[in-house]
C-alpha cells in the first residue's frame, strides 16, 4: 500500500495531456469524415420475429437470407432458442414479412410461424437521433449545474470537459471501427456520463478536503495526494464493474453486445479521466486554498475559535 500512496500522477500530466489531445482529434477527425455507422433504431428498418418448430440455426438463417439478397439482416435468438428475430434495413415492400417467411421456409423441414412485423421509418429515426443528441447535451448541462453548487466553478469545468472527452472518445472508437450505434449503445454513452460523473466527484471531494486541511502543500501535491487516496476504490470500482460488462460482452447475446461495448469503453476512459483529465484542468485553472476556504458568515462570533 506505501508504493501505491506515492504515485506521482500529476508527473505525467503534460503526457496524458498530448494523449488525451490525439485521442480526441482522431475521434472528432473520424466522426467528421467517417460518422457513426447508424442502426436500424436510427436510420429506419422492420424487425420481424419467427418461431422455429426445433432449435434454429443462426448461421443457416443468416446465409439463407444473404443468399436472397437481404444484406446487412441482423440475425439473433430472442427468449428461447426456437425464437428468432430478425432486423433488417428500410424496404418498400408492404409484404417483407412473408416474403422471409417464405424464404425461411424454403430449406427447413419443420414449422416455421411469424409472430410479429414492425416498421421504423426514417422520421421515427431521425426523431429519435435529435432526442438521443438532445439528451446528451442536457445531461452535460445539468452535470456542470451540480458540480457547481457542490463544489465550485472550477471544478464544474474539470467534470465537463472530463465528460465530454469520454463521450467524444467513446464515440470516436465507434466511428473509427464503424461498429453499429443504436439505441442501446446510446443508453450506454448516457451510463458512462453518470459513471465518470461518479468517480470525478469522489476525487473532486478529497480534493477540496485536502485543500481545506493542508494549508502549507503545492496544489500540485495536494491533488497527487487526494488521487492516491482515491485509487484503492476508483481500482475497486472499475474493475468490479468491467467484470460484469466483460461477462455481458461474452455470454448477453448480440442484441446487449453494442451496450457492453460502449458501457467497457467508456469506464476505461472515465477512471483514466478521473484520475488525469479532470485533476489536470484543475491545475491548469490555477486552483488553490482561497478558491475552497470556508466562507464565513457574516456577525458570527469568531471568539469560540481562539485558543
Amino acid at each position: 500500500m506505501a508504493l501505491i500512496k506515492t504515485i506521482n500522477f500529476m508527473a505525467f500530466r503534460r503526457w496524458a495531456q498530448v494523449v488525451s489531445f490525439l485521442l480526441v482529434v482522431a475521434s472528432i477527425a473520424s466522426l467528421s469524415l467517417n460518422g457513426l455507422k447508424l442502426g436500424l433504431d436510427f436510420t429506419g428498418g422492420t424487425l420481424v420475429e419467427v418461431s422455429y418448430s426445433q432449435q434454429a440455426d443462426l448461421s443457416s438463417i443468416r446465409k439463407q437470407l444473404e443468399d436472397a439478397n437481404y444484406d446487412n439482416a441482423l440475425v439473433i435468438n430472442f427468449g428461447s432458442e426456437e425464437d428468432v428475430l430478425v432486423r433488417l434495413p428500410q424496404s418498400k415492400s408492404s409484404q417483407l414479412g412473408d416474403e422471409i417467411l417464405a424464404t425461411l421456409r424454403q430449406d427447413y423441414d419443420g414449422d416455421i410461424d411469424l409472430h410479429r412485423i414492425e416498421f421504423v421509418g426514417p422520421q421515427v429515426g431521425e426523431e429519435l437521433r435529435e432526442q438521443g443528441g438532445l439528451g446528451l447535451l442536457t445531461a452535460l448541462i445539468c452535470v456542470m449545474i451540480y458540480v457547481t453548487f457542490r463544489f465550485q466553478y472550477k471544478f464544474s469545468i474539470a467534470a465537463a470537459v472530463a465528460l465530454i472527452h469520454d463521450v467524444l472518445i467513446t464515440l470516436g472508437i465507434f466511428s473509427i471501427f464503424q461498429w453499429d450505434f443504436d439505441l442501446t449503445v446510446l443508453a450506454a454513452l448516457l451510463a458512462v456520463i453518470g459513471y465518470s460523473l461518479n468517480d470525478t466527484i469522489v476525487v473532486s471531494d478529497r480534493i477540496r478536503e485536502n485543500f481545506r486541511i493542508v494549508r502549507k502543500s503545492r496544489p500540485v501535491d495536494i491533488i497527487n495526494r487526494s488521487l492516491n487516496q482515491t485509487l484503492g476504490r476508483t481500482i475497486m470500482t472499475s474493475a468490479t464493474t468491467l467484470l460484469v460488462l466483460f461477462s455481458l460482452f461474452i455470454f448477453g447475446g448480440e442484441i446487449i453486445h453494442g451496450f457492453a461495448t460502449g458501457l467497457i469503453i467508456g469506464v476505461i476512459v472515465g477512471t483514466y479521466s478521473s484520475v488525469f483529465v479532470a485533476a489536470n484542468i484543475l491545475l491548469s485553472l490555477d486552483i488553490s486554498q482561497d478558491d475552497l476556504a470556508i466562507p464565513v458568515v457574516e456577525g458570527s462570533d469568531q471568539s469560540d475559535m481562539m485558543p
